[in-house]
């Protein structure tokens, strides 16, 4: 056990130039492809929790869209035998299981990887795997970031392959619908956003730190982060609840609803001021590790004075507004206001109480012959495979540059938490106005070999 986690620790990726700028791969890219029919196969890296969506989705294209599912890798090895009989039993075939994803991008039959891991490994496993030549799925939020995010946007353009974020509200028609809606004018202009969270937690717990179990190559897992202890509550799931690992859930959860309030209000620049504040209620510190705030309030200002809210509320708690939204979204604009929950939408006119405009409800304007459904049938899985074999990143629905710059908001509302101040942004440099300690927290102390580098 030993002299295995020692060497784990000495060479899982070898040295930083091995793990970022020496990797000279020939994977084959889906570049070369030709025909719309050739197969496409893929390895899903992560594949606990969220992990099992992605291994259904791509299992369940093997026949509509000629896909293979041929790899699963995770950290932890505990997982291998649950997730291959899901393979082999909505596919018929056994996959290769590795827990280096380095295995994964040395696989010249691989044409795709989707990340289903923590965050934290998000932006370093993605760059990795542009340079390999391999197209990337990469789940919510796409960065842990500012800094990483952008270069997951530099590496995707450098290699020119096609990067998708797992923010699936962009592939929910009736949402498309409803942020076109939006677009139109249909309120009216949208002077204001909110997205909600509203999920009660309990507590965790606390822990001793111990010897992390024989399946998990914990120092792997780390990866980009500062070395800690092995403890039993800071790993799988609960990772999202301390600093060094998460955002809590307004990173969480939190980016799909960021997302839809971001694309509802045409947002394409980051905001000009920033103030998020919160706290842990009703857990006692004594009794659980966790550091991120279970209640929080961000608000968001843009350079025309448009204004974004969010709020995440980890306690007891009502919903929001006719639909009743724990996890939704609301826009206000100068003709009415809208609400959005899950695939169901209502508009309201002015100071009418009635909806006029709704996925429920019948409109007695003539179809959009314009208005496009999305792309790969409504399946979000299904249109990044689409647009690799297509080619262009204007078919994915939801490029990476869109999934980082929604994630770049609770990135920037943790750091106003953290250091317990408004904030002001400046887009272009990406970088706070004249504030050196909020600068130092856009980007994250990287532990070797695990760098996210300047140049990718």
């Amino acid at each position: 056990m030993t002299n295995r986690r020692v060497f784990i620790r000495k060479s899982v990726l070898g040295t930083a130039a091995i793990a970022i700028g020496g990797m000279k791969l020939s994977a084959k890219s889906y570049n070369s492809i030709q025909g719309s029919n050739d197969r496409v196969t893929v390895a899903v890296i992560g594949i606990g929790g969220q992990g099992g969506t992605h291994i259904k989705s791509f299992c369940g294209m093997k026949t509509s869209r000629n896909v293979r599912l041929k790899t699963l890798c995770d950290a932890d090895e505990k997982f291998f035998p649950e997730k291959v009989k899901m393979v082999q039993s909505m596919t018929g075939e056994t996959p290769e299981t590795v827990w280096d994803m380095r295995r994964v991008f040395e696989d010249k039959e691989i044409d795709a990887v989707s990340f289903a891991t923590p965050n934290f490994w998000h932006a370093l496993g993605t760059i990795l795997a542009c340079q390999a030549g391999k197209h990337v799925y990469v789940e919510k939020p796409a960065t842990y970031g500012i800094f990483e995010g952008r270069k997951m946007v530099e590496a995707a353009r450098k290699y020119n392959v096609r990067v998708q974020t797992g923010l699936q509200n962009r592939s929910i028609k009736s949402v498309r619908e409803a942020i076109k809606f939006l677009h139109d004018g249909g309120i009216g202009d949208v002077f204001m956003a909110k997205g909600t969270c509203y999920k009660p937690r309990n507590s965790f717990g606390i822990a001793k730190d111990s010897e992390p179990p024989a399946t998990l190559h914990y120092d792997y897992w780390l990866g980009p982060c500062q070395w800690q202890p092995y403890n039993e509550k800071r790993v799988h799931y609960n990772w999202h609840w301390h600093w060094a690992t998460g955002g809590g859930d307004t990173a969480n959860q939190g980016p799909h609803q960021f997302d839809v309030a971001r694309w509802g209000m045409n947002k394409n620049d980051h905001p000009y001021e920033i103030y998020s504040m919160g706290n842990i209620f009703g857990i006692k510190p004594e009794e659980c590790s966790q550091e991120t705030p279970n209640t929080q309030t961000s608000v968001f200002k843009y350079k025309d004075g448009k204004i974004l809210e969010f709020e995440t509320r980890g306690r007891y708690t009502n919903g929001e507004s006719s639909l009743n939204i724990r996890i939704g979204n609301m826009f206000y604009g100068t003709d009415g206001y809208m609400e959005i929950d899950g695939d169901t939408w209502k508009a309201f006119r002015k100071r009418e109480r009635e909806p006029f405009a709704g996925s429920d409800i019948k409109s007695d304007q003539p179809a959009d012959p314009t208005f496009m459904a999305p792309p790969g049938g409504g399946s979000h899985y299904g249109n990044f495979i689409d647009a690799i074999r297509s080619g262009k990143n204007e078919d994915l629905n939801c490029d990476i540059l869109d999934g980082y710059m929604s994630a770049a908001l609770p990135a920037l509302a943790n750091i106003s938490y953290r250091v317990g101040r408004r904030l002001f942004f400046d887009g272009a440099t990406e970088k706070f106005i004249k504030d050196k300690a909020a600068d130092k927290l856009l980007t994250r102390d990287y532990r070797e070999p695990y760098i996210v580098p300047k140049v990718v």
